[in-house]
């Protein structure tokens, strides 16, 4: 992964959790689909979190899996303190500070979850990662990964910038947030919908669908066969 996407994030590591809410225009929606399908029958399930930053998306699974082995990973130690903070009275958790892209995992897990970071990696990197993903499910294990995505046409995409513009300077958020988010944008190498659905098709993946997406946030499902 890209080392300019981890400066950029250790930078707002503090402020993350707070921005985020701002910076997202459909928080709520997006974030309740990604948990809607985080299921499985397993009342204490192993779960991987890859690009977990502050550990947001995995502090509300705890919330439906109070019982759930997590693994936090990413790139920004500064933001895993974030996390660690967070869960700081969860000693079950475990913390791995590195590129999720290049890592040797060695276990296996019920669920793998993602939360706006695979879109920083290159497009043959998003398709590695995902034959990975589904080499550490067990039988029967899905990947939920709630992403941002890349329109079909360009006017497509310019339209999704204008409202996501429109959406963050009405926010409430200071311009120096604004424009650190801007700038953080500039290293996104979004993919279309379709081309995450294949490539995860590809990796093995079965029922595997967009099953929410408001301009470029989407939320991706699969199932290890």
């Amino acid at each position: 992964m890209n080392q300019s996407v981890k400066k950029l994030f250790d930078a707002i590591a503090g402020e993350y959790d707070r921005q985020r809410k701002q910076l997202i225009p459909c928080f709520d929606d997006f974030y309740g689909m990604a948990l809607s399908l985080v299921e499985t029958d397993n009342t204490a399930p192993r779960i991987l979190d890859l690009g977990a930053g502050t550990g947001l998306f995995s502090g509300m699974v705890l919330q439906k899996y109070p019982n759930a082995k997590l693994t936090l990973m990413d790139v920004s130690d500064q933001m895993l303190e974030g996390a660690r903070r967070r869960f700081a009275q969860n000693d079950s958790i475990r913390y791995i500070v590195g590129d999720y892209s290049e890592y040797p995992f060695a276990e296996k897990y019920d669920i793998v979850i993602s939360s706006l970071s695979i879109h920083h990696l290159t497009h043959p990197a998003k398709r590695q990662l995902f034959a990975a993903v589904y080499r550490l499910l067990i039988e029967g294990g899905v990947f939920v990964n709630a992403d941002q995505v890349e329109g079909n046409h360009p006017h497509t995409d310019r339209y999704y910038r204008q409202r996501w513009l429109t959406s963050i300077h009405d926010s409430g958020l200071a311009k120096e947030a604004i424009d650190a988010s801007i700038e953080r944008r500039k290293l996104d190498i979004n993919a279309k919908v379709s081309d995450q659905i294949a490539w995860m098709e590809q990796a093995g993946f079965d029922e595997v669908d967009c099953m929410y997406k408001y301009l470029d946030f989407a939320v991706f499902y699969g199932r290890k066969k």
